[in-house]
């Protein structure tokens, strides 16, 4: 999970002022999260907060979180944000205290059909939580499905999550090759100095998945991850919030450094959703978490 908000917090500057070079400070005074950060820790806050992984509880959650931060860098897509702020008006059966059942009005929100890259940033938590593989790409796409029913969408979910789960349980860089090439159809044969020169911005799951999962089968280690995903271009605050998720979960080492400066930058509410994170998930999710 640090790994997802650093690397959103990195590549926050130049999501829209590309650069091409893996020699840059990795934070400057306007590094800060952005959408990609607030949306990823409302699915955590989701996951551990409702073990039925009841995807309306997943819509309140995205729809407070975004409510209580309107305006990150960047800005939330057009298409998203017009999900948020305009749902249909629906009825829905619910069951009383009392066991009967009655109709309420409320607002049901519609995925989009959407195969933006919204649907891969955002599920990083989802890698770290489940015991199986299967288990993980269902959530994957559960979690995805709530805007991004397009099976692009759901795709790119899954592929990022099914990557964080191998990686976080031994498997090397072959094997995750292997299996997000074989399973999800990826191209991921081109080196990061193929993709760099004419890559541009590209908000499609298909688009940034499979470049940020090379940045991070190229990296040697968290840091190099950043650089190289920063390098590409593109989408890049996405892209390199998904491949440092990779690259946390790989290496199982982030400079004190780093994390200190992503801290630095982050709101309190951020700060308590990762120090649960990090003190209740049976996977230790990073084992130095500042607290100032």
């Amino acid at each position: 999970m640090l790994g997802a908000i650093i690397g959103d917090t990195v590549g926050s500057v130049y999501e829209f002022e590309n650069i091409k070079t893996t020699e840059f400070d990795l934070f400057s005074p306007e590094s800060i999260y952005t959408d990609d950060s607030v949306i990823t820790l409302a699915v955590a806050h989701w996951l551990f907060n409702d073990k039925t992984y009841n995807t309306q509880t997943l819509v309140d959650t995205i729809v407070y979180f975004a409510n209580e931060y309107p305006c990150p860098k960047g800005g939330y897509g057009d298409r998203f944000l017009e999900w948020l702020t305009y749902p249909d008006v629906g009825v829905e059966e619910v069951e009383r205290d009392n066991g009967t059942k009655g109709i309420v009005f409320r607002e049901l929100r519609k995925p989009y059909n959407s195969w933006g890259n919204g649907s891969a940033m955002r599920t990083s938590a989802v890698g770290w939580m489940f015991d199986t593989l299967e288990e993980t790409e269902r959530i994957a796409a559960l979690q995805a499905g709530i805007t991004h029913n397009h099976p692009e969408g759901i795709k790119g979910a899954q592929a990022v999550s099914a990557a964080i789960f191998m990686a976080r349980n031994g498997m090397s860089k072959e094997a995750i090759k292997l299996y997000i090439e074989s399973k999800y159809g990826y191209d991921l044969s081109k080196t990061c100095d193929e993709i760099r020169p004419n890559y541009q911005y590209d908000e499609s799951c298909q688009g940034t998945v499979p470049q940020a999962i090379t940045a991070f089968l190229e990296s040697v280690d968290f840091e190099t991850c950043l650089r190289l995903s920063v390098s590409l271009g593109g989408d890049c605050d996405t892209l390199t919030c998904i491949s440092a998720a990779i690259a946390e979960a790989f290496y199982k080492d982030i400079p004190h450094w780093i994390i200190d400066e992503m801290w630095k930058r982050l709101p309190a509410h951020f700060k308590e959703i990762l120090c649960v994170l990090n003190s209740e998930t049976k996977y230790n999710i990073v084992s130095y978490l500042p607290l100032k």
